[in-house]
């Protein structure tokens, strides 16, 4: 009897974790130049490069494409344990000369976002054609950063909805066509401009068959939204390889329900209510900022809660972050941001 009454118990200990596992997740990381001369804010070295990948290989991350991880999410499958993803954006030239050899040399894959408008220009030191199509050729994903880099959250002063609906539609297919004629590639993934987006250019996104991919942190999981995807910065300040081992091990929450969330701020400061679920992480250890302000989420039943911050936003870009710690994986986070433009 003692020993049945043992093994009830092992059974229920491992029913009860199952039950609150995390789900697999993946950290999708965005990097621009790989340089020592250009500014740091947007910049890793070759060798900061090196040790990243480095840790990615000693610590059994596995480096999956983005195509990969797309059709684990369309297809509702499980994302391979402790996956990152590698993109680039911007078309920057030092993109081909430096991290290409280095990205090639460790066999990993990953995603270049250009804008095919900019590069026709000559805008900077960027990627040519024939780089690019050297590239596509040797297996890197070559994706939309839209035609001209522009703007994309909101019409231009004096300018209709429609008519910013229209321009947003005739970048971004012009920049998906012109990219399918130099590399072949058509994924209709689109990295928004500065990561700028509002729900309104999220419903063309999605109208368009296309993904939407932000520049707010978090990993992403099986219930993230496909026209607001995250990825962590990997440079500047966040290239410290300390920074970057903890955003590696982080997860996504179980989202339900944005409650209408918008990036473009109506109510100065914002409110932002998410519905979630709440099993993995205890309700009292959810932490929110915005920037150093500590908010105190407010939660209006056992799933949802609400956080605002105390003062007006600045004008431009900000975000609120909020955070708990996985009770089943230790060192691990569960993380969220919400972008902000004003």
């Amino acid at each position: 009897m003692k020993h049945q009454l043992k093994k009830f118990s092992s059974l229920l200990l491992a029913v009860g974790c199952l039950l609150i596992a995390p789900a697999q997740a993946a950290v999708m990381l965005i990097y621009h130049h790989v340089a020592s001369d250009t500014p740091r804010v947007s910049s890793v070295t070759a060798d900061e490069l090196r040790g990243h990948l480095q840790y990615f290989k000693d610590n059994q991350f596995q480096v999956i494409g983005l195509d990969v991880l797309i059709q684990h999410l369309k297809q509702n499958t499980a994302i391979p344990q402790n996956a990152v993803v590698i993109t680039f954006d911007d078309s920057y030239e030092n993109n081909f000369t430096t991290a290409h050899p280095i990205l090639r040399q460790f066999g990993y894959p990953y995603t270049i976002f250009i804008s095919p408008g900019s590069i026709d220009k000559g805008d900077g030191p960027l990627l040519n054609w024939q780089q690019v199509k050297q590239m596509s050729d040797e297996g890197v994903l070559v994706a939309n950063h839209a035609m001209w880099h522009e703007h994309m959250a909101r019409p231009e002063p004096g300018e209709t909805e429609l008519q910013w609906l229209a321009r947003m539609k005739q970048s971004i297919l012009a920049a998906e066509d012109k990219i399918e004629q130099v590399t072949g590639q058509r994924h209709q993934w689109l990295a928004y401009p500065y990561g700028e987006y509002s729900a309104a250019l999220e419903q063309l996104v999605s109208e368009l068959g296309f993904i939407g991919i932000g520049q707010h942190s978090g990993a992403i999981g099986a219930d993230s939204a496909l026209t607001r995807l995250p990825r962590f910065p990997a440079a500047g300040r966040y290239a410290e390889l300390k920074d970057l081992a903890q955003k590696l091990r982080t997860l996504a929450f179980s989202i339900s329900d944005y409650h209408g969330v918008d990036p473009l701020v109506s109510q100065n400061p914002p409110p932002l209510t998410l519905t979630l679920k709440v099993a993995d992480f205890n309700r009292q250890q959810l932490q929110c900022f915005a920037g150093s302000e500590v908010m105190t989420p407010q939660w209006l039943n056992d799933n949802t809660f609400s956080v605002r911050a105390s003062k007006a936003l600045n004008k431009g870009r900000s975000r609120y972050n909020c955070t708990a710690p996985s009770l089943s994986r230790k060192g691990y986070f569960y993380w969220y941001s919400q972008p902000w433009l004003n």
